[in-house]
Parts: structure tokens; C-alpha cells; sequence
């Protein structure tokens, strides 16, 4: 079996940093990442960049994070008692961007790696992550291209990885209060380790630079689209959708918190503004209603033609 390489984990996260946020800032032809390093008092710490009120983006976070400690937090047990007692290294880097335009949808995407060890035992350790996106308004073929980028680099480790992360993401990120999901999903996956380390690394790098390649044509096709205040304000409304998910569901954010990660980095991926309103109910035919309609659920996203939504 192949040695773990934290060292190489780290340093791959930490130009995966350094090249979305190059890119990013490139797209939006105005704002910079702020750069904010900071120590965690119990083992650790991170990198936290922030980008706002751009051209295009109004607000977002590429965060690095390198954590450990002795003891692992309840979150991280819960489902796996055995790792009690153990201590640990953890880190990734996990970002939200949320743009100006109603159009252009918000992103996610993070990738992880971590590693619990005890004296006299095998260390216990796995890859993770993902991307998803959470569009506003229903186009198809922004849709259709996230997914194929999905798609494209699962292939090469097999014909069920897709199929696999495409459902664990559909399953992850739905929201059980509201019967929908969060978005149009993407890939998520958790506990990897059977490939062994270089497979499983590989397959996290794949994931981390495969988000550039889904998410900014995608910007760059809508970003100049006109909207109208009403349609501003359906994003903000569903805006809170992704607070809503974030606080009551999200197992990173409970994580950072139960191990006494850095608050301001840990919430982040709130969005600049956002609005509820009581018992909201979108026009029937309109585009709105067409997103609650037909793209607020698990859909094989690559097998749809416009007229099946």
C-alpha cells in the first residue's frame, strides 16, 4: 500500500486555493481576494479568502483549513465510534460564491482529506468532497454542462462513480423541511479510502479542478443578462434556502464548530444578503414556478430535453 502523503495533500490544497481564486478574480474584472491567515488556539489553522462586491460576484469565500488535534469532536464520532479517542489532522478547502446576477448561479465545491491515528494502530483515513450548483433561474443547459463536467471526470475511475456521487449529492444537499433539494446537485462523496491513497487522491484532485471547468463557462454565459428587481428578489428569497441548509443540515459547519473552528471562516458561505417570505408561492407558468417544478428534485439532468421539463 501506498504511504500517506499529508504533506502532498496540503500543498495540492493549497494551489487549488491559489488558482480558483486567480480565476475568479479574472472572471469578475473587478474585486480582489482578501487574504486573512489565521491560528485555531487547539491545533492548526487556515488561510480564509474573501472576495466582495464585484462586478459579478457579490460575495465569496475560498477557505484553506489544516486542523488537529487530540480528540475528535462528537460530529466526527457519531457514526463511527471507533475513531473515539483518537487524535487527528484535517483539511480541505471549501468555498461559496455568490453572484450578483440572478442568472448566474451560486456554487459550492470542497475537497477534504483526514486522517485519525492512535499508538499501536493503523491510522484511519479518507478523501472527500464534491461541487454543486444551486441556479435560480431553470436553464437546461447550464444544467446539462455541470453534470457532463461531473461525468467526464468520474469516467476514469469507474462507470458507477458517477452515478454514485451524482445520487449521494441529490441525497446530501436536500432540504427534508421543504421536500426539495438545494439545487441541481453535482457530485458529493465521503469515507474514501478503498482505492487506496494515490487512487483516492487522484480522484480528490480531479474533483477540485474539475469545479473551474464546470462552474465558469457557466458564468461567463450569463453574467451579462439583464433582470429585473422582481427576479433579484427571488434570489435573495431563495437565498435563504441556503442558510436554512447550511445551519440545520450541513455536517462541515457542525464539524468546524464542535471542534472549535474559526467562526468567521466556518460561515462564510452566508450569503451577503438574503430574505424570507411568509408562505411564498411562485406565479403558476412563470420561470420561477419552473424552477419549484422541475428543477428542485433529482433529475438525470444529462437524458433531459427541454421538453420534458
Amino acid at each position: 500500500m501506498a504511504s500517506i502523503n499529508i504533506e502532498e495533500v496540503k500543498s495540492f490544497l493549497l494551489g487549488l486555493q491559489n488558482k480558483i481564486c486567480q480565476k475568479l478574480e479574472q472572471v469578475d474584472g473587478k474585486a480582489k481576494f482578501e487574504t486573512d491567515d489565521w491560528d485555531r488556539d487547539q491545533g492548526g489553522g487556515g488561510v480564509s479568502r474573501v472576495l466582495a462586491d464585484g462586478d459579478v460576484f457579490e460575495q465569496g469565500g475560498v477557505n484553506f483549513s489544516h486542523v488537529f488535534g487530540g480528540q475528535l469532536p462528537a460530529s466526527a464520532t457519531a457514526s463511527r465510534p471507533e475513531l473515539a479517542g483518537r487524535s487527528f489532522q484535517a483539511m480541505g478547502v471549501s468555498l461559496v460564491i455568490h453572484p450578483k446576477n440572478p442568472n448566474v448561479p451560486t456554487s459550492h465545491a470542497n475537497v477534504r482529506f483526514f486522517i485519525a491515528e492512535k499508538e499501536g494502530e493503523e491510522p484511519v483515513w479518507w478523501f472527500g468532497g464534491g461541487f454543486d450548483l444551486t441556479p435560480f433561474y431553470p436553464y437546461l443547459d447550464d444544467a446539462k454542462h455541470w453534470h457532463q463536467v461531473a461525468k467526464s471526470l468520474c469516467e476514469p475511475f469507474g462507470e458507477e462513480v458517477y452515478p454514485k456521487y451524482k445520487t449521494w449529492c441529490d441525497d446530501y444537499f436536500f432540504l427534508k423541511h421543504r421536500n426539495e433539494t438545494r439545487g441541481i446537485g453535482g457530485l458529493f462523496f465521503d469515507d474514501l479510502n478503498e482505492w487506496g491513497f494515490e487512487r483516492s487522491f487522484d480522484f480528490m484532485k480531479a474533483v477540485g479542478e474539475g469545479y473551474l471547468d464546470a462552474y465558469v463557462p457557466i458564468v461567463l454565459r450569463r453574467k451579462d443578462e439583464a433582470f429585473t428587481e422582481a427576479q433579484r428578489n427571488f434570489q435573495l428569497y431563495r437565498r435563504g434556502r441556503y442558510v436554512e441548509f447550511n445551519l440545520l443540515y450541513d455536517r462541515g459547519t457542525l464539524f468546524g464548530i464542535q471542534s472549535g473552528g474559526r467562526t468567521e471562516s466556518i460561515l462564510m458561505s452566508m450569503p451577503p444578503l438574503a430574505r424570507w417570505k411568509y408562505n411564498y408561492s411562485p406565479e403558476a407558468g412563470s420561470a420561477e414556478a419552473k424552477l419549484y417544478d422541475s428543477f428542485l428534485r433529482p433529475r438525470d439532468w444529462l437524458a433531459l430535453s427541454e421538453d420534458e421539463l
